[in-house]
This record gives C-alpha cells, sequence and structure tokens, in this order.
C-alpha cells in the first residue's frame, strides 16, 4: 500500500481492474487468481521489498560451482535484494517500482533465469506462498473496493530488518472513503 500511495496511477490501476472482474460481487478465488495488474504489483513490491532479505543452505557434499570448489559442511548465504537490485538482470530502472516488468509472467520479468524467488525455491520454497499472496490480494481486494489512500506526512520510509523486512517506523496511511 506504501508504494500505491507513492504511485497512484497504479492505484487507479488496480482500483478499475477489481471493478471490472468483480464490481458489486464479493471476490471468490478465481477472479483473484485472475488479477494481471493486482499479480504484477505484488510481484514488484516482492522484488523490491522481499519478506526475508536472504536464503542460507549449508553443502552436505563436496560442490563444484564454475571454477570454484565449494567443502562439505561450508554455509551459504544468496542475499535476495542484490539479485532483487541488480541492474544487469533488471535492466538500468532497477530502483524503480514498475510493475509492468511481470506483465508477461515471472520467467519473463529477467534476463537471467533463477534470479526472483521472494519465498525461496525449488524443493524448501515456503509452503505458505500461495496463501499467502492469496491473502494478501484479497485484502487489497477488499481495501480498493472501498478506500483511497495516501501517504500520511508523518510516515518515514525506512525499511528495516527484524528476522523479515518490514517499515521500521510502521506504515502510516491516509484512507478515505469512495
Amino acid at each position: 500500500m506504501i508504494l500505491l500511495c507513492q504511485h497512484t496511477n497504479w492505484q487507479d490501476r488496480a482500483r478499475a481492474e477489481v471493478f471490472k472482474m468483480f464490481g458489486d460481487r464479493k471476490p471468490d478465488i478465481d477472479g483473484l487468481n485472475r488479477l494481471k495488474t493486482i499479480n504484477m504489483i505484488f510481484h514488484e513490491v516482492l522484488r523490491l521489498y522481499p519478506p526475508g532479505v536472504g536464503l542460507w543452505r549449508m553443502i552436505h557434499e563436496e560442490t563444484k560451482v564454475g571454477n570454484l570448489t565449494l567443502p562439505s559442511g561450508s554455509h551459504l548465504t544468496l542475499h535476495m535484494m542484490l539479485l532483487h537490485y541488480n541492474a544487469d538482470i533488471w535492466g538500468d530502472d532497477v530502483n524503480e517500482f514498475n510493475p509492468e516488468r511481470f506483465a508477461e509472467g515471472v520467467s519473463n520479468a529477467t534476463k537471467e533465469q533463477a534470479s526472483y524467488f521472494p519465498f525461496g525455491g525449488g524443493p524448501r520454497i515456503c509452503i505458505g506462498q500461495n496463501f499467502a499472496l492469496l491473502e494478501a490480494k484479497l485484502a487489497l481486494v477488499m481495501i480498493l473496493r472501498r478506500f483511497s489512500f495516501e501517504l500520511s506526512p508523518s510516515y518515514s520510509h525506512a525499511p528495516h530488518i527484524i528476522l523479515t523486512l518490514q517499515p521500521q517506523f510502521g506504515a502510516q496511511l491516509i484512507l478515505s472513503e469512495l
């Protein structure tokens, strides 16, 4: 919602999509799964501000990566934000909020494979990913149907890590009924 306050054109686009999809009907799972604009927005938000900023793994047997040999028992940290903010992967607008980069899906958003994984990947992907995204879509749909929102003048942008990435001073928003 913070990014939609900063980019009101995307807030308007998302609201228009919600009204087109549902009108006055209650949101249903099929409609939530067909919300392309909202899906693009969530992917871009998760690229810029992934809930967890790194993946930690231990190598159980000696592994060769290129010309580097990693011994068994080595601990690796893959810092997602280093990948998610890499201009070689995402393009020159890497620091900008641009949901359009996901218009053709996640697999076509980058120049490289496996460059976007806000919920992890492979056999250890977060089992709650689909539920979390569905719950977030439903909440945003319900808010967009009834309110417009803007940042409070007291808002201070300060992403902060306490186990997960979150706004250090909260997210003060002003909601106005439609």
